[in-house]
């Protein structure tokens, strides 16, 4: 399935944090499940359940505990997961993501005018299947990078209401990503 699919399907997608929020997301429309905690020795499980459920599962290789912030890391997720992708601030870990037929997904925190031009840059070289932003309350911010790119888009952090999805969206999100349950189930 590509990128943009995923995000059709799952226009909110599932962040988890913890076995509690994992279970939980088995109950929502969630198609894509955004894995934020785990570990060397757990992270396949982790996985498996997800796929179990029939869902997506992207790894965020940065909050796995044990992993390198080599690109190694993303072999070992590939080879030893079922994972649909990964997401990282690190550029060269999302592209050996791309490299190796999994889903990468370019986390970036737009916090001045200089992350706004080290993520274009970003994206003109490493070319990530989808770019989440941080956070994705900012409708501007959304708006310049969704005219710059057609890239899809996931506002994430800091999403806290329906207001704060729709506004995303209308700023051009293809998806939200979050960590608040209750918006699983909108």
């Amino acid at each position: 399935m590509k990128a943009i699919e995923l995000l059709e399907a799952s226009p909110v997608i599932a962040a988890v944090k913890d076995d509690g929020g994992l279970k939980r997301c088995f109950d929502s429309e969630c198609q894509v499940v955004f894995i934020l905690y785990g570990n060397i020795c757990n992270i396949s499980s982790i996985v498996k359940q997800i796929k179990e459920h029939g869902k997506h599962a992207i790894v965020h290789a940065d909050l796995a505990q044990g992993l390198s912030s080599r690109e190694i890391a993303v072999d070992f997720i590939k080879q030893n997961t079922y994972a649909d992708g990964i997401i990282s601030t690190k550029p060269l870990l999302v592209k050996r993501a791309v490299e190796l037929g999994l889903v990468g997904v370019q986390r970036t925190f737009i916090i001045d005018s200089l992350a706004m031009s080290t993520t274009k840059k970003q994206i003109d070289t490493f070319h990530p299947d989808l770019v989440e932003i941080m956070p994705g309350v900012m409708p501007k911010v959304l708006k310049e990078i969704r005219a710059y790119t057609d890239i899809p888009i996931i506002a994430g952090g800091l999403i806290s209401d329906k207001k704060d999805i729709m506004a995303a969206f209308s700023a051009g999100a293809d998806a939200i990503s979050t960590t608040k349950e209750e918006l699983w189930f909108m």
